[in-house]
């Protein structure tokens, strides 16, 4: 986000009438400022090479380069340049892998104005929002073992302690770290140094890469969003 708090975007979508509406949604807010958009990954790689938007807004069906080999790029080149995942129901798997790719955040295309907004402004922020509609679509599509308890999630998983997993269950609700510290009684400090913790016990470096791959692994198996 630069220095005037505007959030910069790039739409990346092969439909149309999916990018000009996405615009005129975009365009009400005043900290929104569509810079351009492109019907392919490739050209939404050139385009944010060139434009340096805050947050890409991708697709991850479109002809040519798809959005996941695009995000694939995004995150060797230009890693700072948030990316959003646009989806439909049917691409839960595509999703989880965009999210492991490096994208910060997801969205159903059919999603409201307000969840979009917020979803935005947490991709700019390095933070993700998981809407419950979402949220409760990847957990369906993992494989869903008997519920944890609470040793055997500290213990068995990946080494995640007590905290570490409260944290991350945290997160997976959408809790902002100062929303986190006060549920858990700590410092923003804290939860960041829990969070780094967590990132590097998943060999990931995002939230939202942080919960999908917890998901996949069964970690977050008993948590209902």
């Amino acid at each position: 986000m630069n220095h005037k708090t505007v959030i910069r975007i790039l739409i990346a979508d092969d439909h149309l009438v999916v990018r000009q509406g996405l615009r005129m949604i975009l365009d009400t807010e005043d900290d929104f400022e569509v810079v351009g958009d492109a019907d392919d990954g490739s050209k939404a790689v050139t385009l944010a090479e060139e434009l340096r938007p805050d947050v890409v807004l991708m697709d991850l069906r479109m002809p040519g380069m798809g959005g996941l080999e695009a995000i694939e790029h995004l995150q060797t080149q230009r890693p700072e340049i948030a990316v959003v995942i646009l989806t439909t129901y049917n691409e839960d798997e595509l999703m989880i892998r965009g999210l492991q790719a490096g994208a910060r955040g997801f969205l159903l295309k059919d999603t409201n104005r307000q969840s979009l907004f917020s979803t935005i402004r947490a991709a700019a922020r390095s933070e993700t929002l998981l809407q419950p509609e979402v949220l409760a679509r990847v957990l369906a599509h993992t494989e869903a073992p008997a519920k944890p308890t609470t040793s055997s999630m500290a213990a068995g998983n990946s080494d995640l302690t007590e905290r570490e997993y409260e944290v991350l269950a945290a997160v997976s609700r959408g809790d902002r770290s100062k929303e986190i510290a006060h549920q858990l009684g700590v410092t923003e400090r804290t939860v960041k140094a829990h969070l780094t913790n967590i990132y590097d016990k998943l060999g990931v470096d995002s939230r939202a890469a942080a919960v999908s791959v917890a998901l996949q692994r069964g970690i977050l198996s008993g948590f209902e969003p």
